[in-house]
């Protein structure tokens, strides 16, 4: 079991689920949440995102598709502290997600990578890998993330420019929302992008 370090919390990354790497960490660097915030961190993982979030939020739902990632998830919300403010539940996407629930913040690192056939049969695989255009899941959740926000809510969703960063803006703003790039970083053949949402 691996151990990742930030922002003064421990976090144990299981063998079937997704380290953290640059696209968490731009997203953690802009994650603004104030006490009184209720967060959704949709695609969990370890719950890095999720954790950070409650260490200031009033409320965190984390949501994982992957078993493993709930347990682990669990596990880190547990060793720093957090446990009391988090609920973690298994379902791809909104499943989990009660009707009437509504966020201040909803976050999401998206599998956003152009992917072929069999890339998703791993759990690690179905963290990272988006389908042949890199948005089989990005398209989903733009257009049902916005019936769970709250009047003056935002979205925080991690993508590659390898998958069409402009086409989830048009999305998004089809939804109603103001779309704009609040981060980017540069890495290898792709920049990674934040993209922020907001009524």
């Amino acid at each position: 079991m691996k151990r990742i370090f930030f922002n003064n919390c421990t976090f144990c990354v299981e063998e079937n689920v997704y380290e953290p790497a640059e696209d968490t960490f731009l997203l953690a660097e802009n994650l603004l949440v104030r006490e009184y915030y209720d967060v959704l961190d949709m695609g969990t993982g370890c719950g890095i995102l999720g954790v950070l979030a409650a260490k200031r939020a009033r409320n965190v739902v984390a949501v994982d598709v992957n078993p493993y990632a709930v347990r682990c998830a669990e596990m880190n919300a547990r060793l720093n502290g957090v446990i009391e403010k988090m609920d973690i539940r298994q379902g791809s996407l909104f499943e989990p997600i009660n009707k009437g629930e509504k966020f201040n913040v909803i976050i999401f690192n998206a599998p956003y990578l152009p992917s072929k056939a069999g890339e998703q049969k791993t759990w690690t695989g179905r963290a990272w890998a988006g389908g042949p255009t890199g948005r089989q899941l990005i398209d989903p959740f733009t257009s049902q993330a916005p019936s769970y926000l709250k009047e003056e809510g935002r979205i925080l969703l991690v993508q590659s420019t390898l998958s069409n960063v402009y086409e989830t803006m048009r999305r998004l703003e089809g939804e109603g929302l103001r779309a704009s790039i609040l981060a980017e970083k540069k890495v290898a053949f792709e920049t990674i992008v934040v993209i922020q949402a907001e009524r």
